[in-house]
């Protein structure tokens, strides 16, 4: 096989034979070496060399990554990225090629693809045409899960209906895990801190590899078992189903048809903790309750019992407040009851009582004093009281009162008198300019109805051949009616 050149611009020795070598044309000394000009490639030359090297050197090659940039032309054609962390790789997939797995052509999907390189020509640049399409390990077990839950679905084993509720108080469950996984430790650290006379029983089995979903079936059908098996006293409340996180493929047994199938035919209620909160499994939609992680699960079924604790803590205190209330105000009413049958002993009445004679000698004696000394003020006060009644006395302030109020009389009649008169004389003096002579003597006239006698105040109240009498300052005459002016 010939050599290949070393450089593109190193052709020297392509017409040689392989192992020989070319004899050295001789040279003049009198004439200069000349160099020999460089080859110039074109682009499209250059392109097209670099597509013979590509096309003829990968075929039928498989490449693995992830699906990115995913566009379906309505042409038919699929154009994508092939893509991991080092690298990516430009994909073409033409509507003529027949090829299994085209669905799972979908962004984020990691798949491995079989095709040739190619050199597409325009814009210098190689790609993948795609030949076939397999799932990687990952893709063919999410394609598999996608199928089952379906399946599963389809039989109503995730419907409410069949989901039943968690007991709020078990006294006794059954945990199906491995004994020696970090799972069971957790469950149990979390229940003892708060549930811890919740009894555990442990159905062993392997939670991953070859077998381990016939295993954790089996220990689901076991424990079931079990709790048919027991006297009342004894048996189960309900069953977690757990393990830590791990990869799909470390979870990929409580994704098996055999496990949920088990879920679905247990008599007792289920809990689901498979993994970490990012992780779902079919056991976890089969299960009558998920929980994300292990103490996850430990902290609901202990709800209700710390749920109950913490309302017994709260009827405690409450209980014991009340108790020291209760306490508080019964010594309260023992001292006022102490202090009260005190104030009744007999002794201290009598002690009271003796002392209120004393107070009340003392009061009377004081009184009787002072009685005395006011009978004798008063006394006193009679004495010159009489003096001043003494009826001589008497008469002689009386006669002068009375000639004192005599003089005080005359003179209010008098001036009594003369204002009544003057005020007599004005209100004459009104009178008269107010009388009807004086109104009429200024020109003013009075008319009344022969007929009714009645003063006539308006022209509404006389009619047509009414005789009206009309009174002047110096007589009066006869009129009769004619017309009203309103007629």
């Amino acid at each position: 096989m010939p050599r290949r050149q070393s450089s593109q611009w190193e052709f020297d020795n392509l017409f040689a034979s392989e192992g020989k070598e070319i004899p050295e044309k001789p040279k003049k000394a009198s004439q200069p070496v000349q160099p020999e000009k460089p080859t110039v490639l074109t682009v499209g030359d250059l392109t097209r060399e670099i597509r013979n090297l590509l096309e003829g050197g990968f075929r039928s090659i498989y490449v693995s990554g992830e699906i990115s940039n995913f566009r379906a032309q309505s042409s038919g054609h699929c154009y994508f990225t092939l893509k991991d962390g080092d690298a990516q790789l430009s994909c073409v997939l033409f509507r003529g090629e027949r090829v299994s797995h085209r669905e799972q052509l979908q962004q984020g999907v990691k798949l491995v693809l079989k095709g040739d390189i190619s050199v597409y020509m325009p814009r210098g640049q190689y790609q993948l045409i795609v030949r076939g399409i397999e799932l990687d390990g990952v893709g063919a077990l999410q394609l598999a899960f996608e199928k089952l839950k379906k399946k599963l679905k389809e039989e109503g084993f995730f419907d409410a209906e069949r989901k039943r509720l968690l007991p709020k108080y078990p006294s006794r469950i059954g945990v199906v895990t491995s004994s020696s996984g970090a799972a069971v430790r957790d469950v149990a650290h979390v229940l003892g801190r708060r549930h811890p006379g919740l009894k555990l029983v442990i159905a062993s089995c392997r939670v991953q590899g070859q077998g381990a979903a016939q295993e954790i079936a089996s220990a689901i059908d076991l424990l079931n078992e079990w709790h048919v098996g027991n006297h009342e006293s004894s048996q189960l409340d309900l069953i977690l189903v757990t393990r830590g996180g791990g990869s799909l493929e470390d979870l990929w047994a409580f994704n098996e048809e055999v496990v949920a199938r088990a879920l679905a035919a247990s008599a007792l209620p289920v809990i689901s903790a498979v993994g970490h909160e990012i992780d779902f499994t079919i056991s976890d939609f089969v299960a009558d309750a998920r929980a994300a992680t292990p103490s996850a699960a430990a902290e609901l079924i202990s709800e209700g019992a710390m749920a109950a604790s913490q309302f017994l803590v709260e009827v405690h205190d409450r209980m014991t407040g009340a108790l020291q209330s209760f306490c508080a105000q019964a010594m309260i009413h023992l001292e006022q009851v102490g202090r009260r049958l005190d104030y009744l002993h007999p002794r201290r009445v009598t002690e009271r009582h003796a002392q209120h004679l004393d107070d009340l000698h003392d009061r009377l004696s004081r009184a009787a004093s002072h009685q005395l000394y006011l009978l004798k003020e008063r006394l006193q006060q009679n004495k010159g009281l009489m003096r001043t009644l003494h009826p001589d006395r008497q008469l002689a302030e009386q006669a002068g009162q009375f000639a004192r109020i005599q003089r005080q009389f005359l003179a209010a009649v008098t001036t009594g008198v003369a204002q009544n008169q003057h005020h007599l004389k004005q209100v004459s003096a009104e009178l008269k300019l107010l009388g009807p002579v004086q109104v009429l003597s200024r020109g003013y006239s009075i008319s009344q109805a022969v007929e009714t006698g009645e003063i006539i105040k308006s022209d509404e109240d006389l009619k047509t051949n009414d005789l009206v009498k009309t009174h002047v300052f110096k007589g009066d005459f006869l009129s009769r009616v004619e017309r009203r002016p309103s007629s």
